[in-house]
């Protein structure tokens, strides 16, 4: 890989080399490098471009990683990797895509992710966006991810795009079954022109099943986001989504958040705040010495810690 496509895999996946345990890099819309291990094993898909990815049960304290990095103008690229997590399983899956666009026609990744995750089973999914290149053409990200739990199954999925990304309309779907849980964290920060939508569906089917959804966003310049989540409590179980948005120059942001209890202990909130950075804050740091910059930059960064 040249020193563009590492320095994309550094932004994305923090690999400084080639990762411990299973992984399988794709650049380009080719097979880059995979690794397979006793419990962790990557099959390419024979229909479709992507991967199975096969954990099996009872797998403990091992991870994955499935970077995509794109440095082609004008290149489309659509993957469709699903996961298969064994009972009793216990792993870490990186994912994440970088763009570098130096061209003026656009680069698009669509990548979607189908997560089955076994009975008592435990998955950190992490997946971060990144774009950078001078050209003029489009940096666009679409990921869909679609969940199963199954009974007692846990799902945490990390999200994190601050970067140079055109483009984006993330959609994650998932039911989840008896005593099963989906965690959800966002964090997202859009400048420029910049266009960012993030939708939200879960259906908790289980008695004791939960979902906690909270995205932090900072909107700058003229871009646009807008956050909808639907949470469907379909039996005895608990249900949060949390927008939380700063909104500087002349931004757009919109929350729509939508509960349907159609179980009398259905138990759902949601909580939504948009609002500028306070004036306060601002002078506080300023005293300190910082400029008006600094002040805000410090703010930002922290509000997305």
């Amino acid at each position: 890989m040249d020193e563009i496509q590492k320095r994309l895999l550094l932004e994305i996946a923090d690999l400084h080399e080639i990762p411990e345990g299973a992984y399988n890099i794709r650049s380009n819309g080719e097979k880059a490098g995979r690794r397979t291990t006793e419990n962790i094993d990557i099959v390419t898909k024979t229909d479709k471009p992507g991967i199975d990815i096969i954990i099996k049960p009872g797998t403990k304290h091992e991870s994955v990683h499935i970077p995509v990095v794109l440095t082609k103008t004008g290149f489309e690229d659509t993957v469709y990797n699903d996961f298969y997590i064994g009972d009793d399983a216990d792993v870490l899956i990186v994912a994440g895509c970088g763009i570098h666009n130096c061209g003026n026609q656009k680069s698009e990744h669509d990548g979607i992710h189908t997560f089955y995750v076994g009975k008592n089973a435990r998955v950190r999914y992490v997946e971060k966006h990144y774009g950078e290149g001078e050209g003029t053409g489009e940096r666009i990200l679409n990921p869909t991810t679609i969940v199963h739990v199954d009974e007692g199954g846990y799902l945490e999925m990390e999200t994190v795009q601050i970067k140079g990304v055109s483009s984006t309309d993330r959609r994650t779907e998932g039911d989840v079954a008896k005593g099963g849980s989906i965690v959800v964290k966002e964090k997202i920060m859009t400048h420029g022109d910049q266009y960012a939508k993030t939708y939200f569906n879960v259906d908790l089917n289980g008695e004791g099943a939960s979902a906690s959804v909270v995205s932090r966003s900072v909107a700058r310049d003229r871009s646009v986001q807008e956050f909808v989540s639907v949470v469907n409590g379909n039996s005895a179980c608990t249900g949060h989504t949390e927008c939380d948005a700063i909104i500087m120059d002349e931004a757009r942001v919109t929350a729509k958040p939508e509960l349907t209890a159609n179980h009398v202990d259905a138990a759902l909130i949601h909580e939504a705040a948009i609002g500028k950075i306070a004036g306060e804050q601002l002078v506080k740091l300023m005293t300190l010495g910082l400029t008006e910059e600094e002040a805000e930059a410090q703010i930002v960064n922290g509000f997305l810690k």
